[in-house]
């Protein structure tokens, strides 16, 4: 039976494992500068952004602002911060990702 409430999509994983990566500069654009650097695929603004509203609905991430600055105008940015059931979600896809690998390693590994 799946959790619907710790299932995680693939660009839901990739954002929390940025967040991770990012720790205390974890912010919007650098998710998504992360995503496309790691990955090598792009990742639209507005995804990112969709994608990041709903982990925090979720309660995986929590959020909060910056101080604004000059060099952007006074605006400030929003900072992300992984939560323990975004870990706790991030372990049980893992774990599922895992339990559906074993035993066809073989079929999708290079000879």
């Amino acid at each position: 039976m799946v959790n619907r409430v710790t299932y995680l999509g693939e660009l839901e994983q990739m954002i929390l494992w940025a967040v991770i990566r990012l720790d205390e500069d974890a912010y919007g654009m650098a998710i998504r500068d992360e995503l496309e650097r790691r990955t090598g695929r792009a990742a639209s603004r507005g995804g990112v952004y969709v994608t990041l509203d709903r982990l925090v609905s979720k309660g995986y991430l929590s959020s909060r602002l910056g101080d604004g600055d000059e060099r952007r105008a006074g605006r400030r940015r929003r900072y992300f911060l992984l939560t323990e059931p975004g870990r706790v979600a991030l372990r049980e896809a893992r774990s599922a990702l895992v339990n559906l690998w074993h035993g066809i390693e073989s079929v999708v590994e290079e000879s």
